[in-house]
C-alpha cells in the first residue's frame, strides 16, 4: 500500500508542469534607470565641485573641461584653509550645531510625548496651532525684526545664544514628525510600566525614547543640517568676525578670492564633507524613520 502510495506521489510529481521562472519586467528596468540617472544628476554638482578643488588654476580653466585633474593639487587644500580663519569658523559652526540640534531634538520630542500620549482639554487645538506655525518658517523674514529686537533687549547680540536658545522651544516639522511615529507605539507597554510603578520621566526614557531612536535620528540629521547651512541667522545676529561659522566664511571667501574658484571649491568641499560623513555613520537609522514614519 505504501510503494503504490509513493509510486503515485512521484508521477504527480512528474506529470506537474514546471514552474515558469519570474517573467522579465520591463518597467522595472525603467524604474532602476530612472532611478539611477536621478542619483546621478544628483552626484555630478558633488563630484564636480571635489575634481573641481583638485584642479590647477590652469587645469580648471581649460577647454574643453576635464573628467578627472591630471595633477592633484593637493595644496589648495592648506591654500584653501589659510586665507580666512577656516578651522576657527569650523569650532563656531560645530559648537552651534551641537547644541542646536540637542535643543531641538529634546524639547521637540517631549513636546510630541505630550501630544500623543496624553490627553487634556484643547490638545488639538493646541497641537494644530503649533502645526500652523510651520508657515511662519517659510517666511523668516516675517518674524526677523521682532526677534532680534529681543535679542537685542536680552543683550544676546554678537553672541551664540540667538542661534541656540530658540531650538530649544520645540520646532513644528519635528513635533509632527516625532508624533506621528509616537502614535504608533502600542500604549500597552507604557501602561504596565506604569502599573509596575514607574512615572511617566521613568516611561519617557527607558520605553519610549528607545523605541523612538529612528524617528529621533531623523529629527537630528534635520536639525543638524539646517543648523549647520544657516545663513541668514549668523549673518544678522553675529557682528565679530571671530565668531563666524562656515556659512558666512565661505561667502567672505567668496568676496576675498574670487577669481580663485579651485580654492572655492576646496573650501566648499571641506563644508560639505562633514554631512556627508555624518549621512553616511547614520543612514541605516535615517531610513528606518523616515520608513517607519510613512508606514500608518
Amino acid at each position: 500500500m505504501s510503494v503504490t502510495v509513493n509510486e503515485t506521489s512521484v508521477a504527480g510529481r512528474a506529470a506537474a508542469p514546471l514552474r515558469n521562472p519570474r517573467p522579465f519586467k520591463w518597467q522595472r528596468l525603467l524604474a532602476r534607470i530612472v532611478l539611477y540617472a536621478l542619483c546621478a544628476l544628483f552626484v555630478l554638482p558633488i563630484y564636480s565641485m571635489v575634481t573641481s578643488g583638485l584642479k590647477t588654476p590652469a587645469e580648471l580653466g581649460s577647454f574643453p573641461p576635464t573628467l578627472f585633474p591630471h595633477t592633484l593639487a593637493w595644496g589648495n587644500f592648506d591654500a584653501a584653509t589659510s586665507f580666512i580663519p577656516f578651522w576657527k569658523y569650523f569650532g563656531n559652526t560645530v559648537d552651534v550645531a551641537l547644541f542646536s540640534t540637542l535643543g531641538a531634538v529634546v524639547s521637540s520630542f517631549v513636546v510630541a510625548y505630550g501630544f500623543a500620549r496624553f490627553n487634556f482639554p484643547g490638545r488639538d487645538f493646541f497641537f494644530y496651532s503649533v502645526l500652523g506655525s510651520i508657515f511662519l518658517a517659510g517666511f523668516p523674514v516675517l518674524t526677523l525684526i521682532p526677534l532680534f529686537d529681543m535679542f537685542t533687549r536680552l543683550g544676546w547680540l554678537n553672541t551664540f545664544l540667538p542661534l541656540i536658545v530658540p531650538s530649544w522651544f520645540g520646532n513644528a516639522f519635528y513635533i509632527y514628525l516625532l508624533r506621528q511615529f509616537l502614535l504608533r507605539l502600542p500604549p500597552e507597554l507604557m501602561e504596565a510600566a506604569r502599573i509596575d510603578g514607574a512615572g511617566e520621566l521613568r516611561v519617557l526614557w527607558s520605553i519610549v525614547l528607545p523605541l523612538s531612536i529612528p524617528a529621533v535620528a531623523v529629527v537630528a540629521v534635520f536639525a543638524l543640517f539646517n543648523s549647520w547651512n544657516d545663513f541668514l541667522g549668523p549673518l544678522v545676529y553675529l557682528q565679530d568676525e571671530s565668531k563666524y561659522t562656515l556659512a558666512i566664511g565661505l561667502s567672505l571667501y567668496k568676496s576675498t578670492h574670487d577669481a580663485q574658484w579651485h580654492l572655492m571649491n576646496m573650501a566648499s568641499t571641506l563644508v560639505v564633507l562633514p554631512e556627508i560623513v555624518l549621512f553616511l555613520i547614520f543612514q541605516r537609522a535615517f531610513l528606518s524613520g523616515i520608513a517607519a514614519g510613512a508606514v500608518k
